[in-house]
Formats: C-alpha cells, sequence, structure tokens
C-alpha cells in the first residue's frame, strides 16, 4: 500500500512547499525543520494504524481510562538526510528504539553509480514495527539494500517505508522488491521524472547537502 499525503490538503502541503523553493532553500536551518516537521506528520498518521490497549490512568481527581501505544517501534534512518526526519518521529515516539544506516551512491567515471552500503547499528527488529526512513526515494535502489540489511536483524510484523518525495520509477521497484511482505509505504509527494542519473524531477536537489552542507 502506498500512502501519499500530500495528494491532500494539509499543513504537510505548506512544509513541502517551503521544502522544494529553492530561495527558502538557502536557509539550512529552515530547510532541516521543515524536513523534521514532516517526519512529525507521517509518524503522527503512522501512529493510526498502530495497536493501542486501553489503560486506567491515575489523574488528580479519578481515574481516565485511555488507550495507550501498546510498543514502540524501532525507528531507522539512512545517513545522513533522513536525521532531520529521524528527529521528527522521535518527537512523536520518543521511547523508539533506534537504528542507523550508512548508504551512498558512488559515480562512476561515466556517470552511472551503484550504492555503497556501510553498516547497520541498531537493535533486533523481531517481531517489531519498522520504520525505515530514506527521504528521497528515486531509483529505490538504496532503500530496497537498506530494508534487506534490516531484514538480518529479525522478522518485523510489519514495516512502514518513510520517504519525503518519491518518484514513480522508484515506487514501483520498491513494491516489486518487498511484494507480499507487510509493508507500507508513505510519502508526501510523488514526482513522474528522474534525470539520467537518477535524481527526482522536479525533486528538491540533494536533501543532504541541504541540511548539512555539500560533500567531496
Amino acid at each position: 500500500m502506498v500512502n501519499n499525503l500530500g495528494a491532500q490538503n494539509s499543513i504537510l502541503n505548506q512544509f513541502m512547499a517551503e521544502l522544494r523553493d529553492s530561495g527558502i532553500q538557502r536557509d539550512r536551518m529552515r530547510f532541516r525543520k521543515n524536513m523534521e516537521r514532516i517526519g512529525e506528520v507521517i509518524a503522527y498518521e503512522i501512529s493510526k494504524q498502530m495497536k493501542f490497549e486501553v489503560a486506567d490512568v491515575a489523574t488528580p481527581l479519578g481515574v481516565a481510562q485511555v488507550p495507550k501505544l501498546v510498543s514502540q517501534p524501532v525507528i531507522a534512518s539512512v545517513l545522513r538526510a533522513g536525521l532531520p526526519i529521524h528527529n521528527g518521529f522521535l518527537n512523536v515516539f520518543d521511547n523508539a528504539e533506534n537504528a542507523f544506516i550508512s548508504a551512498y551512491r558512488k559515480y562512476e567515471k561515466d556517470g552511472t553509480f551503484h550504492i555503497n552500503f556501510g553498516n547497520v547499528s541498531g537493535p533486533s527488529i523481531e517481531g517489531k514495527t519498522l520504520i525505515l526512513v530514506d527521504p528521497m526515494l528515486a531509483s529505490g535502489a538504496s532503500t530496497v539494500l537498506s530494508y534487506q540489511e534490516l531484514l538480518k536483524k529479525g522478522t518485523p510484523v510489519h514495516t512502514h517505508i518513510v520517504s519525503v518525495i518519491a518518484s514513480t520509477e522508484g515506487l514501483d521497484y520498491l513494491q516489486r522488491n518487498t511484494y507480499g511482505k507487510p509493508v507500507t509505504i508513505w510519502t508526501a509527494a510523488i514526482d513522474s521524472e528522474m534525470t539520467a542519473k537518477s535524481y527526482i524531477v522536479p525533486g528538491l536537489g540533494d536533501a543532504g547537502d541541504l541540511c548539512f552542507g555539500e560533500k567531496e
């Protein structure tokens, strides 16, 4: 299932408009904050699909019955662009376990690239809800590779894959490579084009560079 939250009018679209705006992007702090706020919105939507149980909560005047989250998820983010969104998720799931994935594109002289995978640092995900954050779902290669590596740490009861912007090609690739598994995809926008170097168009540029500065 693919949930495109940008298809419905909400404050999320305001955050996305600022995120894409090349003028506003010059303010790195603003860019990171909008990524974080988008993370919060998507985290809230994901929470609606998680399991809650009614618990008795003592108030100063009595006892209230309130639904409470049964278990916290594991939030796994692809470095480095995933960090601001990761913080947004932690603002909602404040007791979540955390995992971090080192993966990046390694370009060759002819313009082609492959995904260089470093490692995964995090807890077991056996029987847990996994939230995998990869901000830009372009070709889908890094997301699928990250998902496959995370599965070496156990079998989650359900996986939510989160991107800020997804390409239609990347979504197709991701769906083919997670077919039959309990996976839900969440995004704030779907763009239909990619460049020859697999950058999403119109997209927003390099999310990692816009968050933290250019790298060599």
